[in-house]
């Protein structure tokens, strides 16, 4: 059983890294504000359902695994580098087709299952659990692995609140600025833009620094 005791430090902790932006916060907005506070909710979910596998994955020690083996990892770096390239691409290419947007949105399924793939591909929230968590789990409280799970969970309700409330809030001010179409176009390339910088850094992050 968690620690009780620990909880009050732990949320702490927990908003302290969930409320700063970060790539999951970017891609969410950039999402809400090309296509709506739909999307940019369903980008939220999405995020935290790839969390959960996260959780899952650093509760039974796979960013062991990860972690010694750096040509996974660099595998399923350049994975989600390529992914987002071709979201910049696409949505760029949107923009130039038209001055303003008319492309109808994606069906809810597709968003979703887009921000759960970004997540994945992004294997260092697997190491970043594997590093925070046991931080605030006890000896004698039950199984280590239980107590991850549980911890990882109340991370996953914070973030999927906190970046509801920020697709919501993008989504209302992309549907306020589309009213105009030169500043729907800029949306567009902004979107495109941010899935393209996500890419460079998960790029980086691949390429050797020895």
């Amino acid at each position: 059983m968690l620690d009780l005791a620990v909880l009050p430090g732990y949320l702490l902790a927990v908003l302290l890294v969930t409320i700063p932006p970060g790539p999951d916060n970017a891609y969410i907005v950039a999402v809400a504000i090309d296509r709506g506070p739909r999307a940019g909710v369903l980008s939220a979910v999405g995020m935290s359902l790839g969390m959960l596998v996260h959780v899952t994955a650093a509760s039974l020690g796979l960013a062991i695994v990860l972690r010694s083996a750096p040509l996974a990892l660099t595998a399923v770096r350049l994975g989600g580098a390529a992914y987002l390239a071709w979201l910049a691409v696409t949505t760029l290419r949107s923009a130039r087709r038209s001055g303003h947007v008319t492309h109808a949105p994606p069906p809810d399924r597709r968003v979703l299952a887009r921000a759960v793939l970004t997540n994945l591909t992004n294997p260092k929230v697997i190491l970043f659990f594997a590093a925070f968590l046991p931080q605030f789990a006890r000896a004698g409280r039950g199984p280590a692995a239980l107590q991850f799970l549980t911890l990882g969970l109340i991370f996953l309700l914070v973030g999927l609140a906190w970046d509801s409330l920020v697709g919501l809030s993008a989504g209302r001010l992309g549907g306020a600025l589309k009213s105009d179409g030169r500043a729907a176009a800029a949306v567009t390339v902004t979107a495109g833009v941010t899935f393209a910088v996500l890419a460079l850094l998960l790029l980086l992050q691949a390429l050797p620094t020895g």
